[in-house]
């Protein structure tokens, strides 16, 4: 121990990094713990240090003029906000520096350099205690100083260092991840300085394709500050299983070294040298070894910061690499090959625990999560050859990107085993007429009518229990929603649709050049409950329209209880009945509906009060009618015009005859590819509405802080926290961390056991320059300005806009009566966007990687929804 002052909640001012470790971040921030927990790795050399604690910060703080008052002003402001952030934050940091270091710290400070010699040099380092955390690193965002010498200018750095967490970049990061600026606090770390021959980093997992089998080194003369500032290109060396596997020796002519008196400075570096490598192979392996022992230390792949003194390496610094997704939990060491549900399902954002463990329970598949995500395990069915051909058509009709990073895992030898014959499951089927179901629109009746019914009873049933016998309940209910999603004929008649689609293609381009033909024939087909609903719309804005103080209304609504408020303006009761109605039918749907916490239509009604007052605005009045019978009719011209040039052909008759019976299979069931998912989410509105008030008992009784925080709990422990009346606070808080952590990752298709990510690619020369490739899934070319909207609420569309946006589910339908085309990152021919927009006649691309960065919100661009790509015009 440095000093025996203690602040008054017990904390000394000072530490040795040797006394502290991970279980102390909030004491001496996320970098201090490292370095201290590195101290204790057996083989790993750390700078001797000490580090101020965040007691003297809150010392600090207390006495800064008006700190409060700026504090109150930066998290009022938002992270657009630049200029007001830059004026506000130089303000702090210039008081914090400003703000004299009492006497007893400064002499503790100061006493500590004595065991290093008051003229030694060293590095000053902050230290946040939301730094370096496995769900933040925070790197950059606060100061370092080198080759500090002497104890006035240690102290005037430390102050920088408390004053540099009000950086502009560190302002708006914490802005952006939602940190509140008064929970993080500074810690500042002193070390002995390392006048280091070579210096850089090592990542222990590549941090580009996040193979955990791969280690990269970075490696650079002189100190590290030349690497991480972006002075030089370093020397870079891929290490797998112990061997150097490819390396990159840059020519590196400058290098940052440490002046006698203090400081740092950049030299050039002669010319004989530049171009030798910063580091021996034989060195590389063994930072390599050193890395992955630190690796084990904190059980996850690591970001460090090394030094290479006389050919011995020290490390100054170690973190999280946490850009890096989570891989699924195996109880094996094998390999296996993990394919994304968000991407089938339309939502590929991170989902809370109890979302993610009631998908779990419901679905049909087995499922793993990672990361916020679920993944489904695809290893056996691309091992057995009896499966693979199969399995891999139908991933490629669904998403071609995923199918291409799977043939990319089954082109490297030994990934992935092939079993012997029969030791995989079944072939699939996956194309062609092969269901057996006939062409009978009293099945989709029957169906619909079994589902309800199914619905009716539970809504019946769960509004008798309460507890622990709730829960039971649900499992049991859990059940039954598995026997629905999976009877044979609710099955059947989900593939009939799908299946005549794929040959009404597939034939009509081979008999008559026709591209994507059925997307004309499936124009209004009956019966599809998601385009209904996207109608529905505009005929509630049919009832608003005529209410010019209704609109007005509307225009201004900030809250959810406006329905309430309604009834008071002229023309507010019919428009307020309207409304209802609407959400009574579709109000349990909302934008990322799979995940049960998402905030459903019900709940927060004024998320469709936008689209709502766009089709006021965009529509004239019957425009749902007029819409789907112009959809009619287009499909009847096409399938004339269709089976008229088959009869000209050789058996041409006999091409009419299958054509026209897969016309009207396509036309009877392509409708009801959307109803198990209205099913499902109907379903989950009546879990989550028990669930809920089984969490506001709980909070009743002081057992929940609110009821939301049973969304950080699995179904199993909200089960046990009933039960109990017990809860761990502690769980749910590291819960949200993680969650909003997870938010910031982007989730792979295609994922290995290794940790590696694979996108896949379109493997097309057929594009014009600068096209973005995707997949087509709607017919048509459409020119127009791109609408780049990433949440629903915050639409304002205009005739003849584009959406563009990262996916669509089907709560999105509602804005696609009011565009003129339609562009996803994510999606497949089957998927609801691509029905929904071949209902509507909507030209449409899906799976074009990147476009929400690729394509600017204004940008003039052309969707060519029959090949497959989108141009930017301007």
């Amino acid at each position: 121990m440095l000093s025996r002052d203690e602040d008054r909640a017990g904390q000394a001012p000072l530490l040795d990094l040797r006394e502290v470790d991970e279980t102390q971040v909030s004491v001496v921030g996320g970098k201090a713990a490292h370095l201290g927990a590195l101290s204790r790795i057996d083989g790993i050399r750390v700078p001797a240090g000490f580090c101020v604690t965040t007691a003297a910060f809150r010392r600090i703080m207390a006495q800064t003029p008006s700190m409060d008052d700026r504090l109150d002003q930066l998290s009022r402001l938002s992270a657009d906000e630049r200029e007001a952030i830059r004026t506000l934050s130089a303000e702090i940091r210039r008081s914090v520096e400003e703000t004299p270091i009492p006497g007893d710290l400064a002499a503790a400070i100061t006493g500590a350099l004595d065991r290093f010699g008051e003229q030694a040099a060293y590095a000053v380092r902050s230290s946040a205690t939301a730094e370096d955390t496995p769900t933040a690193s925070f790197a950059g965002q606060q100061d370092t100083y080198l080759n500090v010498v002497g104890p006035e200018a240690i102290l005037r750095h430390v102050s920088r260092c408390w004053a540099s967490l009000f950086t502009e970049r560190a302002v708006i990061y914490r802005l952006r991840n939602g940190i509140d600026h008064r929970t993080v606090q500074m810690a500042v770390v002193v070390q002995q300085m390392v006048f280091s021959d070579a210096a850089g980093i090592l990542f222990t997992a590549d941090p580009v394709t996040g193979n955990r089998t791969v280690a990269t080194v970075d490696a650079s003369f002189g100190l590290g500050e030349a690497l991480v500032s972006g002075l030089v290109n370093p020397d870079v060396f891929t290490v797998r299983d112990g061997e150097v596997v490819a390396g990159t020796v840059a020519a590196k002519q400058r290098a940052v070294t440490a002046l006698p008196g203090g400081g740092t400075r950049e030299v050039a570096i002669e010319a004989q040298r530049q171009e030798q490598p910063a580091l021996t192979q034989a060195q590389v392996l063994r930072l390599v070894q050193l890395g992955r022992r630190i690796e084990a230390h904190f059980g996850r792949p690591q970001d460090i910061e090394w030094c290479l003194v006389d050919d011995d390496f020290q490390i100054v610094q170690s973190r999280p690499i946490t850009t890096l997704f989570p891989i699924p939990a195996a109880d094996d060491q094998e390999n296996h090959v993990y394919l994304s549900v968000g991407h089938q399902q339309m939502m590929t954002d991170a989902m809370r625990p109890l979302g993610l463990s009631m998908w779990q329970l419901t679905a049909i598949a087995v499922m793993l999560e990672a990361g916020g995500r679920l993944f489904v395990d695809a290893t056996r069915l691309l091992a057995s050859p009896t499966s693979r051909a199969g399995f891999l058509e139908m991933v490629g009709k669904s998403d071609p990107l995923m199918r291409d990073a799977l043939q990319t895992l089954l082109d490297r030898p030994d990934f992935i085993p092939t079993l012997p014959d029969g030791g995989g499951p079944a072939r699939l089927t996956t194309g062609g007429a092969s269901t057996s179901i006939e062409t009978d629109p009293a099945i989709v009746t029957e169906l619909i009518e079994r589902s309800r019914a199914s619905i009716a009873a539970l809504r019946r049933d769960i509004a008798t229990v309460t507890g622990t016998a709730l829960f039971d309940f649900l499992l049991e209910a859990f059940k039954e929603h598995k026997r629905v999603l999976g009877d044979p004929l609710n099955m059947q008649a989900i593939m009939a649709g799908m299946e005549a689609t794929w040959w009404l293609n597939d034939r009509l381009h081979e008999w008559l050049g026709e591209k994507n033909a059925a997307d004309t024939l499936t124009l209004s087909a009956p019966g599809n409950v998601t385009s209904e609903m996207g109608l529905a719309l505009l005929d509630v804005a049919d009832v608003i329209r005529p209410y010019p103080e209704v609109v007005a209304f509307l225009q201004d609504v900030a809250h959810d209880d406006f329905l309430d408020e309604l009834p008071k303006v002229a023309g507010g009761a019919e428009a307020r009945a309207a409304i209802k109605a609407y959400l009574d039918r579709y109000g349990m749907r909302c934008v990322g509906e799979i995940d049960i916490t998402r905030p459903r239509w019900s709940e927060r009604p004024s998320t469709l009060v936008p689209v709502l007052l766009d089709n006021v605005k965009l529509f004239e009045p019957g425009a749902a009618r007029r819409r789907f019978e112009q959809g009619q009719q287009r499909a009847r011209q096409q399938a004339q015009e269709v089976l008229t040039r088959l009869r000209a052909l050789p058996d041409g008759q006999q091409k009419a005859d299958e054509t026209a019976r897969m016309i009207d299979r396509v036309r009877a069931f392509i409708g009801y590819r959307e109803y198990p998912k209205y099913d499902i989410i109907s379903r989950y509105f009546i879990y989550k509405q028990a669930l809920l008030a089984e969490a506001e008992r709980l909070v009743r009784a002081g057992v929940l802080a609110e009821t939301e925080d049973v969304f950080y709990l699995t179904f199993q422990e909200f089960h046990e926290v009933v039960r109990t009346h017990r809860v761990d606070d502690e769980l749910i808080r590291r819960r949200r961390e993680e969650f909003l952590s997870y938010q910031a990752l982007t989730p792979p298709r295609v994922l290995t056991s290794d940790g590696e990510a694979i996108t896949g690619a379109y493997r097309r020369d057929d594009l014009p320059a600068g096209a973005l490739a995707g997949m087509p899934v709607s017919a048509g070319t459409v020119e127009g300005r791109a609408r780049v909207i990433l949440d629903m609420a915050q639409a304002d569309l205009e005739a003849g806009d584009i959406l563009v946006t990262a996916h669509t589910d089907p709560s999105w339908t509602p804005l696609f009566v009011g565009i003129a085309g339609l562009v996803t990152e994510v999606g497949g021919l089957m998927t609801h966007g691509a029905v929904i927009a071949r209902e509507y006649g909507l030209p449409a691309v899906v799976s074009v990687l990147d476009a929400t960065r690729l394509i600017r919100d204004g940008q003039r661009i052309r969707v060519h929804g029959s090949d497959g790509y989108v141009e930017i015009l301007s």
